[in-house]
C-alpha cells in the first residue's frame, strides 16, 4: 500500500521520465510539485526502500517495473474517472480534472475493472489522452504539436498537452474540442503565431496556444 503523498510522486516521476529517460533530477520532481528539494529527497529514499525507485546519484531517479506499474495504474483510474465524469455525470472537460485528483486514490482495483466495462473500455480520455490498459500498455498515436505543422498542412485535433480549465476554457470560446478539423493558413516566422482555419472561421492564435494542442496530420481532413 502506498500512501497518497507516495502516489502523487509515482504519477508525477512516472510522466516527467517520458520527457527525461534517463532519469529525473530530485530539483526537477520539486518544481514540479512545487516542493523543497529536502523533501522530495526524503520521499525519494522512501520509495527506494520499498523498491518502487531506482536512485543513482548525479544521474536522477527512475521507475522500477514495480513503480512503473503502480503510476501507471493510478493515470489509468485518473483518466477513467475523467471519461465517467464527462460521459456519464454531464460534466465539463474543463470540470474533470482536479475531481479525478481525488478519485484516483480509491484502492479497489474491482470498482476500476467494472468501470471500465460500464465505459466500454475507452482508449482516451476526454482530454485525448491514452488510457493504460490493466497491465499498463497505452494506445499509441502518431500526433504532432501543432506549433510543428507547416502552412497548408491539415489535421486533427487529438490531444491538449495543458489541461487547465483556462486553456480549455479558452479552446471553448474558440469552439475547439478533440475532433476539431483545422488547417494552418500561415505562420509568422517572428514569433511562431500562426492563423488557422477551423470550420468556416479563419483565426490567429499564438505559438503558446500552437505548442499546447496535438495533432493527427490528414491531407484528406
Amino acid at each position: 500500500m502506498f500512501t497518497l503523498a507516495e502516489e502523487n510522486y509515482l504519477k508525477n516521476i512516472y510522466h516527467l521520465q517520458t520527457e527525461n529517460s534517463e532519469g529525473v533530477s530530485t530539483n526537477l520532481i520539486a518544481e514540479s510539485l512545487q516542493t523543497k528539494p529536502s523533501s522530495v529527497t526524503d520521499m525519494v529514499k522512501k520509495l527506494a526502500a520499498k523498491k518502487v525507485l531506482l536512485h543513482k546519484p548525479y544521474k536522477g531517479v527512475s521507475l522500477t517495473e514495480k513503480g512503473r506499474k503502480v503510476a501507471s495504474n493510478i493515470i489509468r483510474k485518473h483518466r477513467l474517472w475523467e471519461v465517467f465524469l464527462v460521459e456519464k455525470l454531464n460534466f465539463h472537460w474543463d470540470e474533470v480534472h482536479e475531481i479525478a485528483e481525488q478519485l484516483e486514490h480509491i484502492q479497489s482495483d474491482e470498482l476500476i475493472k467494472r468501470m471500465d466495462a460500464f465505459l466500454d473500455f475507452p482508449d482516451f480520455d476526454p482530454h485525448g489522452d491514452p488510457i493504460p490498459d490493466e497491465n499498463g500498455n497505452i494506445k499509441v498515436t502518431e500526433k504532432k504539436l501543432l506549433s510543428e505543422l507547416k502552412k497548408n498542412q491539415r489535421g486533427v485535433i487529438v490531444g491538449v498537452k495543458e489541461s487547465g480549465s483556462d486553456f480549455l476554457q479558452f479552446l471553448d470560446k474558440r469552439k475547439i474540442n478533440i475532433g476539431t478539423k483545422i488547417k494552418v493558413l500561415g505562420k509568422e516566422f517572428f514569433d511562431g503565431s500562426m492563423i488557422i482555419q477551423v470550420r468556416n472561421e479563419q483565426f490567429f492564435i499564438s505559438k503558446k496556444i500552437a505548442k499546447n494542442l496535438f495533432i493527427q496530420i490528414s491531407e484528406h481532413v
